[in-house]
């Protein structure tokens, strides 16, 4: 056991050093995200290369993956929650009831459709139960996406602040999709499946974390104003503050099994409500499993994922954020709403929501087959968001660059260039200061001056160093400094100094 952990330090302190050390090219120049990254390094010290780390060997991996999902979550979904500006949820309301109501509701049916139709094997329900998992939007890599110079320069704000607010917020609110399906499949009666969902999910989960969810962050914040203003807390400690909340909450939260994801979100709002937090912290400076994605015993080809994951990409989110783009403030053009509508990435909040089902199905039950395709749809759907939403702004970058190129080929008709003119490439002749606007046009329409050179030196004198000034000139005397310029030309030898 010690070498393994010896082996993960070493691979994970490895990663870290060698993508901090080039992390600027990375993200400013290739404009890659950190998942992609990510997701390349653990192939190849993964099973399928290197086989360095393999999970299923540390113990019961559907644990592990949960575990160590929720905690990453937790701390994203927190972080998204402070980084947002004051009173955003209250200002925002009408974008965000759009975004996680008809929005996410037409995500989660068309991706279940899909799944449903390309899918042998499984009943609606139970692929409405597997769509669920891939429903929210990851905020791991929508931070990956709103951050960085490519976003700052083409993304307007309000949009990158919408996006993070819905990763945030549709990640806690995976439950009510994913165990109204759950309670489908498990119950006989609908009607005791839908009750159980209102009170126990909707209620207990939903409404009692967001309330526990905003009064931790509301009394964090005061007491941690309180501290500050008394000297009592130094500046480290008020920039991990936020982390250590999220942490505390998923474990009070978790204790009595409600929903800590979506506590953290609101408790990030809650404790930036007033901005203070987010200047003072200004101011302060998986394995994939690749056997399973064509497994002839459960009905699964690459093919049908492949043609899922284009279909899901596609159709989940990008129609309904274009239809309802005009319903949602913060997203103002279509230009816009094709950007949130498709930008909207499939990660590490599936995998957690995956290990939620697998706890909730029985191995040996009557969806014992939804149990198993569970497992590749999910993590081929988490491959294929991470590649596709990785490489589309340096796709886009590189079309751009690509077509500015073309457009100014055709410009130059593939004869002429265009040169920024070159300083001094007429005959002209140097303007004298006593020479009028008049004088000097009609100079430079002349080609058949001869050039001249002339070298000028502005000297800045204090009243102390000035000379002594004629009559004329003590006119000037008030300024606080004078300059001097000495004129030399080529075809006379006096040197004039002119003082102004």
């Amino acid at each position: 056991m010690s070498d393994t952990v010896s082996i993960v330090a070493a691979i994970i302190g490895g990663f870290i050093l060698l993508y901090g050390l080039t992390s600027l090219v990375i993200k400013e120049k290739l404009y890659l995200s950190e998942a992609s990254v990510a997701i390349l390094c653990g192939i190849i010290f993964g099973p399928l290369c290197a086989n360095f780390i393999d999970v299923s060997e540390w113990g019961d991996e559907v644990t592990i993956t949960k575990e160590f999902s929720r905690i990453v979550i937790g701390i994203q979904v927190m972080a998204a929650g402070v980084a947002l500006p004051k009173k955003y949820l209250y200002k925002e309301l009408k974008s965000i009831l759009v975004l996680l109501g008809p929005v996410m509701v037409w995500m989660w049916l068309s991706s279940g459709l899909f799944v449903w139709v390309l899918i042998p094997g499984l009943n609606f329900t139970e692929a409405l139960m597997i769509a669920a998992c891939f429903t929210p939007t990851d905020p791991v890599l929508a931070n990956s996406i709103v951050h960085g110079k490519f976003a700052e320069k083409h993304v307007p704000l309000h949009v990158r602040q919408i996006i993070s607010c819905e990763s945030g917020a549709n990640d806690g609110l995976g439950y009510p999709f994913l165990f109204i399906a759950v309670y489908l499949l498990q119950m006989d009666s609908t009607g005791a499946a839908i009750g159980k969902w209102a009170y126990w999910i909707m209620g207990y989960n939903v409404i009692l974390s967001c309330i526990i969810g905003f009064a931790a962050g509301y009394v964090a914040r005061k007491l941690l104003q309180l501290s500050e203003q008394r000297r009592l807390i130094d500046k480290e400690s008020i920039l991990v503050f936020s982390v250590a909340l999220a942490l505390f909450l998923m474990g009070t939260i978790g204790l009595i099994k409600s929903d800590d994801l979506l506590a953290c979100f609101v408790a990030g709002n809650s404790f930036t409500w007033d901005d203070w937090f987010r200047i003072e912290t200004e101011k302060s400076h998986m394995i994939e499993p690749w056997s399973l994605f064509h497994d002839i015993s459960i009905q699964i080809d690459l093919w049908r994922l492949l043609v899922l994951a284009l279909l899901v990409l596609l159709f989940r989110r990008l129609p309904v954020v274009l239809t309802l783009y005009k319903f949602i403030p913060a997203v103002r053009t279509w230009r816009e709403a094709v950007f949130t509508g498709w930008f909207g990435p499939i990660g590490v909040g599936a995998i957690f929501y995956y290990s939620i089902a697998l706890e909730s199905l029985p191995i040996d039950g009557p969806n014992a087959h939804a149990r198993e395709v569970l497992k590749p749809i999910i993590y081929f759907m988490v491959l294929t968001s991470v590649i596709t939403h990785g490489i589309t702004i340096p796709l886009f970058y590189i079309g751009t660059f690509a077509t500015r190129t073309l457009t100014r080929t055709s410009e130059s008709g593939g004869i002429r260039v265009l040169r920024i003119p070159k300083i001094g490439r007429k005959n002209t002749p140097p303007i004298s200061v006593d020479t009028d606007i008049s004088e000097a046009s009609a100079i430079q329409d002349n080609e058949d001056v001869e050039p001249t050179q002339r070298h000028t030196t502005i000297t800045i004198l204090t009243p102390d160093q000035r000379p002594n000034l004629t009559a004329p000139e003590k006119n000037l005397s008030e300024l606080p400094t004078s300059f001097t310029a000495e004129n030399h030309t080529n075809n006379t030898a006096d040197n004039s100094t002119r003082y102004l």
